[in-house]
């Protein structure tokens, strides 16, 4: 659980989501200092992402890499949800909570008495967040991979000529998070307004296509439907090509105007590259794509990576060198996105990246193994006694015991 001081201090929120898209929204609110609950089913021994492991990873770890990537500052809850004294307790709970997150698949909600209609009776003021794969008319889940294809991001992803590519990432489900985070942030500052709940709806699919951003506009305004082109960009050159140096190492550049590519072209000891008609304009590059590109990877190979990049970023000329994952880890900027696990080892990245000037920072418990706050929270918030607790346990309806 989140301790200290944070914005959201005095702020309950359930989580009945798994994965990642509901589970990262669960832990911004964490770093903000709510106490986030996590209700994990019995019956599927809690949330998947707790078994998505690595190979490296022992096999009697109860908290995966995966999982600890949403998870942080949250009480685990295990329990049967079709059991008829645990949705009891869970709406005793939810009496007590201002915001619920869920990402049930159709229809599971409802069959559980767990939707926004069933649990606004049991609590008015109730901020109800649900991400679905298509909307809730479509009786279909979601998934990250699926949706990357769907909507669009699979199709541009990829080298020319290549086969589509999904992200390394579940872009889609991180996508769909941010966007329940402002639906959740503005249902809250309206229930400042108005004291009444409100059921905030995002769909994995809704959210991608939002976020097609140019590319989509390239085609509704410009009628140019979007290809697959590697690392490049459809309205600006050099933009995002990736370039080898001497010593073997690569680079990319971003140069969004003339100015840069004329300070570029400088360091590079062809400054009458810039004054050439086929590359004077940002759309003389465009339409001369190709020529450009393999003259500046014949002039950048000549360069060895390091200091090349120290003179463009003298020059304030966007680039940078591609980094794998440790090394982007390890950069002096990265450090206040590291959570620190044990021994010292940086074990999670926060969600939030942003700063808020004169609020304390909540610190964040590790994730919780399955179960750990089942009878801790039963008891204090689901008015459950150990009597009953003892007797669910036996039963398998409840699992853990005591905070660990």
């Amino acid at each position: 659980m989140a301790s200290g001081k944070g914005l959201f201090h005095d702020l309950v929120v359930v989580e009945l989501a798994s994965v990642l898209a509901g589970p990262s929204v669960g832990q911004f609110f964490a770093e903000l200092g709510a106490r986030v609950i996590k209700i994990e089913n019995a019956k599927t021994n809690g949330d998947v992402t707790r078994r998505w492991k690595l190979p490296s990873e022992a096999k009697e770890t109860m908290v995966s890499a995966y999982f600890s990537a949403a998870n942080w500052g949250k009480e685990s809850v295990c329990l049967d949800l079709s059991d008829s004294s645990m949705k009891k307790a869970v709406y005793q709970i939810i009496r007590q909570a201002d915001v619920v997150l869920a990402s049930f698949k159709p229809g599971d909600a409802e069959k559980l008495g767990l939707d926004f209609a069933s649990l606004v009776k049991v609590n008015p003021s109730l901020v109800y967040g649900s991400i679905t794969g298509y909307g809730k008319e479509v009786a279909r889940a979601g998934y990250d991979a699926v949706l990357q294809a769907e909507a669009g991001f699979m199709y541009l992803n990829g080298e020319k000529g290549g086969a589509p590519l999904k992200m390394p990432v579940a872009l889609i489900d991180l996508l769909a998070a941010h966007q329940l985070k402002e639906g959740l942030l503005a249902a809250l500052y309206l229930k400042e307004k108005t004291g009444k709940g409100q059921l905030v709806e995002v769909s994995l699919l809704r959210a991608a296509i939002a976020s097609l951003a140019n590319q989509g506009t390239n085609y509704l305004v410009a009628g140019v439907a979007p290809e697959r082109m590697g690392s490049e960009h459809p309205n600006i050159v050099p933009y995002g090509t990736v370039f080898q140096t001497a010593d073997g190492k690569e680079l990319v550049l971003a140069i969004g105007d003339d100015r840069q590519f004329s300070a570029l072209c400088t360091i590079l000891g062809q400054p009458e590259l810039a004054s050439q008609d086929s590359f004077k304009t940002n759309s003389a590059r465009v339409a001369n794509r190709e020529a450009l590109t393999q003259k500046l990877k014949e002039l950048v190979a000549q360069q060895n990576r390091d200091p090349f990049l120290h003179h463009l970023n003298r020059q304030n000329v966007p680039a940078g060198a591609i980094h794998t994952v440790p090394e982007a880890l390890a950069q002096e900027g990265a450090g206040p996105q590291l959570l620190q696990g044990k021994n010292g080892q940086a074990a999670g990245i926060r969600q939030i990246a942003f700063v808020l000037e004169g609020e304390g920072e909540a610190s964040l418990t590790p994730p919780p193994v399955l179960g750990a706050h089942s009878w801790q929270v039963l008891q204090e918030l689901g008015k459950v006694s150990e009597q009953q607790l003892e007797v669910l346990e036996r039963k398998g309806t409840v699992k853990g015991r005591q905070a660990i």
